[in-house]
């Protein structure tokens, strides 16, 4: 299996499009899949620059209902004509920043026939067999679950997300060691709380942390991180900052910046 970062906020390359933003471009032995699509079409032009056919991919995913991760669906839609889409039905809500900036996905694409929503009163949305999304609403938390000032829309007010439009995609039986993989978009509901409910492998995604300072707090939660067998594979939200910070404090945390290739044997 191997997961390339088609795009991302920082990369190693000169030849990369960077945003803050996320795409990660995954292949196992039996499906080609798209995990979010940035903000932008930047994500297929580093597609075609890395030899990626987005027309090929038989499945995408939205991790969670904001611009810097669906804001690339339309493009998806366009270049590639099958493949179906799935989505929590509530990204489509009206989302919010701190700043009360809109950060929603386009509205007029709910429609699209292709976009399959997985809400499911169990949480769990099986794709095909070892692959399966699990949205984790109904399971409780280890850590508290930080808004961080983001808001959705519920009638005519703005509240607190609650996160409900946020799924992480498990692949298991990956390679020799039939290793359990996790992949996040920006894991708002928590990095600890992922960790625990799933116990993987390997976690894939972005931590959410580029606003947090440099302290005690920060440096509990990267131990805490450290107290499980996993490694991480972080990117976009986490920071770059908060990276270094917390990478002198985990024996296993790797940064994927846009153009690197993860592979799994």
């Amino acid at each position: 299996m191997k997961i390339i970062s088609l795009l991302e906020n920082t990369t190693r390359r000169e030849d990369m499009l960077t945003e803050h933003g996320l795409s990660l471009y995954i292949e196992t032995d039996t499906h080609k899949i798209l995990f979010d699509m940035g903000q932008t079409d930047a994500f297929y032009e580093n597609a075609k620059t890395l030899g990626v056919d987005i027309s090929a991919v038989d499945f995408a995913v939205v991790s969670h209902g904001h611009y810097d991760h669906g804001g690339g669906l339309a493009k998806f839609l366009e270049v590639n004509s099958r493949a179906p889409v799935y989505i929590m039905r509530d990204a489509f809500l009206p989302h919010y920043n701190a700043k009360g900036k809109y950060i929603g996905l386009d509205t007029a694409l709910r429609a699209n026939p292709r976009l399959v929503f997985t809400d499911n009163i169990y949480d769990k949305f099986s794709i095909a067999e070892n692959i399966t999304l699990y949205s984790c609403n109904n399971r409780e938390p280890r850590a508290e679950i930080d808004p961080c000032g983001l808001t959705e829309q519920e009638c005519d007010m703005l509240v607190p997300d609650t996160f409900f439009h946020e799924q992480y995609l498990q692949i298991e039986n990956v390679g020799e060691d039939a290793k359990c993989v996790v992949i996040s978009g920006c894991s708002h509901k928590g990095i600890l709380n992922i960790a625990e409910w799933f116990c993987p492998d390997i976690i894939v995604g972005g931590f959410h942390f580029s606003k947090k300072p440099m302290d005690e707090k920060l440096a509990a939660m990267a131990c805490a991180l450290d107290e499980y067998e996993t490694e991480y594979y972080t990117c976009h939200c986490t920071g770059e900052a908060q990276f270094e910070f917390m990478r002198g404090r985990m024996k296993k945390l790797n940064y994927l910046a846009c153009g690197d290739m993860l592979e799994i044997k």
